[in-house]
């Protein structure tokens, strides 16, 4: 079965400006935003976040 109604088209662009609006409307910084953990990481996903951390970036 499927829907009758059309579904959505998200612009994501426009919905990031929208949130960082928000966010910033209600002065909800990154730093309040709290972090994943990773206790229960792969390793796959370990050596990726380093290599994102060898190349400068910052995950």
């Amino acid at each position: 079965m499927t829907s009758a109604k059309p579904k959505r088209v998200i612009n994501m662009e426009e919905f990031g400006r929208q949130l960082a609006r928000r966010r910033a409307e209600l002065g909800i910084t990154d730093a309040d935003i709290p972090r994943n953990s990773g206790t229960r990481r792969t390793e796959s996903k370990k050596a990726l976040l380093k290599a994102i951390k060898d190349a400068g970036g910052n995950w």
